[in-house]
C-alpha cells in the first residue's frame, strides 16, 4: 500500500508557498499558482492538487514557466477580456481579471475571459468553482501538447481537452461541478497508474503502434483515446476551438511538452461567467431542489459530494509518501523519508 502524509492546511500552505518561491516563482504567481493547488487537492481528483504541482515545480527550475511573468489584459469589447499570461501560470492571469470578469458578468449577464501563452491550467474545475462561489455559473476550456488521437491508429491531435461547467447551489452547499476530459481519462491518471504499475481500463490508451493496451507505461509512449469514440474526438474539437481558437493560442498539434524541455506550452483557456437569472427568480434555489431530486432517485452528482455544506469538507490535506518527500525537496533540498524525490530540484 502506498504509504501516504496528512498535513493540515496550514502547514500545506506554507509548504507550497516556500516550494514555489525556492523552484524561481515570485510572490503573485506563487500566491495564485498555491490557491490553486489547495483548492484542486481539497475539492478535486486526488491526482491533481500536489501531485500535479510537482509539474509546475519542475517547470519553473527548468524554465517551461516564466516565474516573473508580466501578464496583460485587454478589454476589446465591454465583456470581452483578454489576457496573454507571459508564459506564466494560467491561474495568475485569471486572478488579475477575475473581479472583472465577475463585474462584467454581473452588468451584461455574461462575460468571457481568454488567455493565451500560459502554462497548463491545472485544475480546470477551479476556475468554474471560483466563480459559482460569486453566485455565477461558468464553462471553461483549455488545450495542451497533444496526446489524444481521434481514432486508433491515428495520429496525437488533441490534448485531453478538458471542459469545465460549475452552477452554484446557493444555501452554504458546495457547488455542482463537472469537470472531465474530452478523452477516455485525464493524463494524470495514466502517469499515476503507470508510476504505481498498475494497469488501466481497456479503452483509455493505445500503444506507440497505435494497438489497444492496457499497460500504463506503453500508454505513456503511445497515446489516449477520445471517450466515445468520434463523439468525444468531436467534444475535443469543440474545446479546441473554444480554449486556442478563441484566445488566438497554439493549436495542440503546436504546443510543446508541459512536462519536458524549456519551452512554454504557451496554451489558451476560455472562462465563460453567467448570471443565473436576475436574484428574485430562485434559479439557484431551483437548480439546488433538482440536484437534491436526481439525488434521491441515486443521480451522482459531481462536485456536490453528498450535498454537505462546504464548510464541513476537511482542511487536512493528504498525499503519497514520494509527492510530499518531493515538494520537501523544493524547499529543503533533502526528503524526510522513504522515496527519493521525483526529479532534483533546482
Amino acid at each position: 500500500m502506498t504509504e501516504t502524509v496528512e498535513i493540515g492546511q496550514a502547514e500545506a500552505e506554507e509548504l507550497a508557498m516556500k516550494a514555489c518561491l525556492h523552484a524561481g516563482a515570485n510572490r503573485p504567481s506563487a500566491r495564485s499558482l498555491v490557491d490553486a493547488t489547495l483548492s484542486a487537492a481539497r475539492f478535486g481528483p486526488p491526482t491533481l492538487g500536489f501531485p500535479h504541482m510537482v509539474d509546475y515545480l519542475n517547470s519553473f527550475c527548468e524554465g517551461r514557466i516564466n516565474g516573473n511573468p508580466q501578464p496583460r489584459l485587454d478589454r476589446p469589447f465591454p465583456a470581452y477580456l483578454s489576457s496573454d499570461a507571459d508564459r506564466g501560470v494560467a491561474q495568475l492571469g485569471f486572478d488579475l481579471a477575475f473581479e472583472d470578469l465577475v463585474a462584467a458578468a454581473g452588468t451584461f449577464g455574461i462575460a468571457i475571459f481568454t488567455q493565451t501563452n500560459s502554462y497548463t491550467a491545472g485544475e480546470l474545475g477551479y476556475f468554474v468553482r471560483r466563480l459559482a462561489d460569486r453566485g455565477l455559473v461558468g464553462l471553461a476550456a483549455t488545450n495542451a501538447n497533444p496526446m489524444v488521437v481521434a481514432k486508433p491508429g491515428g495520429p496525437k491531435v488533441y490534448s485531453t481537452n478538458p471542459l469545465a461547467f460549475g452552477f452554484p447551489l446557493g444555501d452554504g452547499l458546495l457547488p455542482l461541478i463537472i469537470d472531465q476530459a474530452s478523452s477516455a481519462t485525464a493524463f494524470v491518471n495514466i502517469v499515476a497508474a503507470a508510476a504505481d504499475g498498475r494497469p488501466v481500463p481497456e479503452g483509455w490508451a493505445v500503444d506507440a503502434k497505435g494497438i489497444d493496451t492496457t499497460d500504463a507505461t506503453k500508454a505513456l509512449a503511445g497515446a489516449l483515446l477520445p471517450f466515445g469514440g468520434r463523439k468525444g474526438a468531436n467534444v475535443a474539437l469543440m474545446v479546441e476551438m473554444l480554449s486556442a481558437g478563441l484566445s488566438g493560442g497554439p493549436w495542440s498539434l503546436d504546443v510543446a511538452d508541459f512536462r519536458s524541455g524549456d519551452r512554454s506550452p504557451g496554451v489558451g483557456l476560455t472562462v465563460l461567467a453567467m448570471m443565473p437569472g436576475a436574484i428574485d427568480e430562485g434559479r439557484v434555489a431551483r437548480a439546488r431542489e433538482q440536484a437534491k431530486r436526481l439525488q434521491d432517485l441515486g443521480v451522482f452528482i459531481p462536485g456536490i459530494n453528498g450535498g454537505e455544506p462546504a464548510a464541513q469538507r476537511s482542511k487536512t490535506f493528504k498525499m503519497p509518501r514520494s509527492i510530499y518527500d518531493a515538494v520537501c525537496f523544493f524547499v529543503s533540498g533533502s526528503v524526510t523519508a522513504g522515496n527519493a524525490p521525483l526529479k532534483s530540484p533546482c
